[in-house]
């Protein structure tokens, strides 16, 4: 990715916003990790091994607001393995990660800091690396996508203030998987078909919502397959020459689809064999407190003489679905209780939002999503397709979030949607930039002569600089919206009011043990 050699401003610009923004995180997480006290929450909180030196106390107090709730079990997964039976709903790429820095690049801290600490240091360090790529590969990701590049880059400008910044900068797999998938798209969109399948398969390494990232392959050969039938001039085609392009399009659909399952696949059979295979007397080796921990909370260990859990006598063993149904209760419409209502308050937002953008594509493109984009457009054969949010390319990635969002909203807990799609889906982002860059009236003043530059040629931006540090900071255009808050339109108010108080109240409340999406 070329990011300090790249002569494109504004994506030096995203990058150095990105880096600001998470700078900020950190030290904002540390002030009120350091001021606010942390709630006795009922969560994941495994006893440590040994005594903390002074170095790792300090680190404690510095980062210790970004290894609450899930990040336990990241580090836990990191330091011990999967140990614990539910630990399983926790992909391996992401902790394994953590625990090759802290091993390699963190190595010669060892006598500084126990392994906890270095595991601590390390997913930080990795999740502010990533979430930088991941603004840089939304970026280009826009740019190739929208054919705008303005737009592209207030999408990925907002995405380093998304609601869901705590979950990236804390011990969670969020970043590594935007950066991922984002990454996987853009080279889909290039046709570097090979290294998009790599990086999706990667990506289903790290979260179980990977998967539904196949979506983008079938779709791209299906189109590809559907719009060649329509080239031409009507003339029949031969019958052994269409065959033959048929098998051609499914088998490479079926590989690069099978490649994005395989992670998932072995890790099931990694828990299957772990935990329903003979016992081999591992509670010998596991650390006392560890087992106590076990007997206290009823957590069912691995690989322990006695008899199976349920799920290991199914047809089709799966322990990440049977684990979200007997410890967290997901489910269909599982989570429309009344006690909830606070947590579908949390989700409102998103939810909106993200169905706001779904109706607008809709309303713009009738027939496209009728013909589900794979009828040839008047405006494609003459090389000109519509530049921006409502373009024809935009078509499979709002079918991809409205997907997230019906499963997020009917069989998940609900206040996790923010991240869920935050982390998932440009949709979010791209259509925020648009209706900023659409509706308010301080960038809608700058004029349209660089809304269709030609993206997808990767050809160089003559267009102003984003700047800098000082006075060119105010080209970036979420700068410049916040330092003239007093006389924005009330939707920009309303959409950068959503990211900045998600951004700052997930960092006061999830850092200090407190529920928050």
């Amino acid at each position: 990715m070329e990011l300090a050699s790249s002569p494109d401003p504004h994506l030096r610009e995203v990058v150095r916003f990105a880096v600001c923004c998470r700078a900020l995180t950190l030290l904002l997480q540390a002030l009120f990790n350091l001021l606010i006290p942390d709630h006795t929450a009922d969560a994941f909180s495994p006893p440590r091994l040994s005594e903390p030196g002074l170095w790792d106390l300090l680190l404690e107090r510095l980062l210790g607001g970004l290894s609450h709730w899930d990040a336990e079990h990241f580090l836990f997964i990191a330091e011990h393995g999967y140990l614990y039976e539910h630990n399983c709903a926790f992909f391996p790429l992401y902790p394994l990660s953590v625990r090759a820095v802290a091993e390699g690049a963190l190595w010669p801290l060892q006598r500084l800091l126990r392994l906890r600490s270095r595991l601590l240091l390390s997913a930080v360090l990795l999740n502010s690396l990533f979430s930088v790529l991941a603004a840089a590969a939304l970026y280009k990701l826009g740019c190739v996508v929208l054919q705008c590049r303005r737009v592209a880059f207030l999408a990925a400008v907002l995405f380093s203030i998304s609601p869901a910044n705590v979950f990236m900068a804390a011990a969670y797999s969020e970043s590594m998987f935007a950066f991922l998938a984002f990454s996987a798209m853009w080279q889909l969109e290039k046709g570097q078909s090979w290294l998009s399948g790599l990086l999706f398969s990667l990506a289903s390494g790290v979260r179980a919502n990977g998967l539904i990232n196949a979506g983008f392959f079938l779709y791209s050969r299906g189109k590809r397959f559907a719009l060649q039938l329509q080239v031409g001039s009507g003339s029949v085609r031969k019958f052994p020459l269409l065959c033959k392009q048929l098998l051609s399009v499914a088998s490479s659909a079926v590989l690069m689809c099978a490649g994005i399952f395989l992670p998932f696949a072995l890790f099931q059979y990694y828990a299957y064999v772990r935990f329903c295979g003979p016992g081999t007397g591992l509670e010998q080796t596991v650390p006392t407190p560890l087992l106590q921990l076990a007997l206290d909370k009823g957590y069912r260990l691995a690989a322990v003489n006695g008899a199976n859990p349920p799920w290991c006598s199914q047809r089709f063993p799966v322990v990440y679905s049977y684990i979200q149904d007997t410890y967290w209760n997901v489910g269909f419409l599982r989570y429309f209780e009344l006690r909830q209502i606070p947590n579908f308050l949390l989700a409102l937002p998103v939810t909106l939002l993200s169905s706001w953008a779904a109706w607008t594509y809709i309303i713009a493109n009738p027939r496209h999503c009728l013909t589900l984009g794979l009828e040839r457009r008047k405006r494609e054969q003459e090389g000109k397709p519509r530049a921006g949010f409502c373009g024809p390319a935009v078509f499979v990635y709002a079918v991809h979030a409205t997907v997230m969002l019906l499963f997020g909203f009917f069989c998940m807990h609900v206040q996790v949607l923010t991240r869920f799609l935050g982390s998932s889906s440009p949709l979010l982002y791209w259509f925020s930039a648009h209706l900023l860059q659409e509706y308010e009236p301080l960038l809608c003043s700058e004029g349209t002569e660089h809304q269709t530059a030609a993206p997808r040629s990767e050809k160089s931006f003559l267009g102003k600089s984003p700047g800098s540090c000082g006075k060119g900071a105010s080209a970036n255009p979420v700068v410049r919206l916040l330092l003239s808050c007093r006389s924005i339109a009330p939707l920009s108010k309303c959409v950068l009011g959503f990211f900045l108080s998600y951004w700052l109240l997930g960092l006061i409340l999830h850092c200090n043990f407190l529920p928050w999406t």
